[in-house]
């Protein structure tokens, strides 16, 4: 840590990934980027940085940009990964054999069990590095690359829940992390962090049961035209089947109707009277293609992870389940097999109280694998 202020790693070159450098940088932190491939980075190398607009403006000095972990995680206080969900095994792939005692790794955000995953990869690969992982609920920006090395920041959000996988470090991590973010607020335990994910209710949902409007190609508004009264029935009963699987852990999660609230001041009866409400929602047009991160990202690592943890738990699931049938059948994949489910975890057969525990920190790590730390839980 340089001047007590943290050196940030930031891996993912996208819409986010570029906003989160370019921010970080004009707030005076040091920033590196690591991204799987060059073709997004040559012109953050050629030009020394990445011009920003919008909530925030100027040219943001980048220290490096590059493909190599190695070179970018040495030195690093903070690792945060701006990647689609699914690109979270591969980027914890990539940095396990370079990580150190002492880093914080943020998924930003992780979905569902982006933390347990993150852990499990690393623990096969026998990566020892006394690490925090942490994950956040939600992106903190609404931004867009507008051109090459070019991003806009849209909106910075107020307030984004933050936790650990040993929920006893988020005090710890959170006065590093609020140098640079005093937006982030503690979210008590990566459980709770996980079911708070509102995104797997909305996304997924509205674009299948849409997918023929999506298809035409039609311009609509996605959240207040196809959320039709028939749409939002089926959003309610999905809604619900995420608060019974979160409250079979013994978590209390935010209904979709109390999250608008929360976030967005928008009342409403149902959820289809609080997203009319929703100003933020306005004007916002649907997608013209169904594969797409709202179905590629949001099924296998948010529904399939809420399904496999119900059937673990004995809670029913059926509006989920078929959604996930729904979107491997329009895109001739098994998103239930590519998903995160309990089974690739290594926490299949976990009981209640073994979860509760890995929420909390039981982590035993001289040991590869949760499927391993299981048998210690239980002695």
């Amino acid at each position: 840590m340089r001047n007590d202020k943290p050196v940030f790693c930031v891996v993912g070159a996208g819409h986010g990934g570029l906003a989160m450098a370019g921010h970080l940088s004009l707030k005076g932190f040091e920033v590196r980027m690591l991204n799987r491939s060059e073709e997004r980075l040559r012109p953050i190398q050629m030009e020394g940085g990445i011009d920003v607009t919008g909530e925030e403006e100027g040219f943001a000095r980048i220290e490096l940009a590059t493909t190599r972990p190695e070179e970018a995680l040495l030195g690093a206080d903070v690792v945060m990964v701006v990647v689609p969900a699914t690109g979270h095994r591969t980027v914890a792939e990539l940095c396990a054999p370079h990580l150190a005692s002492g880093q914080i790794v943020v998924l930003n955000p992780g979905r569902t069990f982006g933390a347990v995953e993150f852990y499990q990869v690393l623990r096969d690969l026998g990566c020892e590095a006394d690490i925090v992982i942490a994950e956040t609920q939600t992106f903190i920006y609404a931004s867009r690359n507008t051109g090459p090395g070019q991003a806009k920041i849209f909106r910075i959000k107020n307030a984004i829940p933050l936790a650990t996988l040993r929920a006893y470090r988020i005090p710890d991590c959170l006065k590093v992390l609020r140098k640079a973010y005093p937006q982030f607020v503690p979210g008590d335990n990566i459980f709770k962090t996980s079911f708070n994910n509102i995104g797997a209710v909305f996304h997924p949902a509205l674009v299948i049961l849409n997918a023929g409007w999506i298809d035409d190609p039609a311009d609509f508004e996605f959240y207040h035209q196809g959320a039709s009264p028939s749409v939002a029935n089926v959003l309610e009963k999905l809604d619900a089947e995420r608060v019974e699987v979160a409250a079979a852990l013994g978590i209390q999660a935010m209904t979709a109707r109390e999250w608008m609230y929360f976030a967005y001041d928008a009342a409403g009866k149902t959820i289809r009277e609080a997203m009319r409400a929703n100003p933020g929602y306005r004007g916002i047009q649907a997608p013209h293609q169904t594969e797409m991160r709202y179905v590629t990202e949001d099924v296998p690592c948010s529904l399939v992870p809420m399904s496999s943890l119900g059937r673990q738990l004995g809670v029913p699931t059926p509006v989920m389940d078929a959604l996930i049938v729904l979107a491997s059948a329009m895109h001739g994949r098994d998103y239930r097999a590519e998903g995160r489910t309990m089974e690739k975890m290594g926490i299949d057969g976990f009981g209640l109280k073994e979860l509760r525990l890995l929420a909390i920190g039981e982590l035993p790590g001289k040991r590869p694998g949760l499927r391993v730390e299981k048998e210690v839980l239980q002695a």
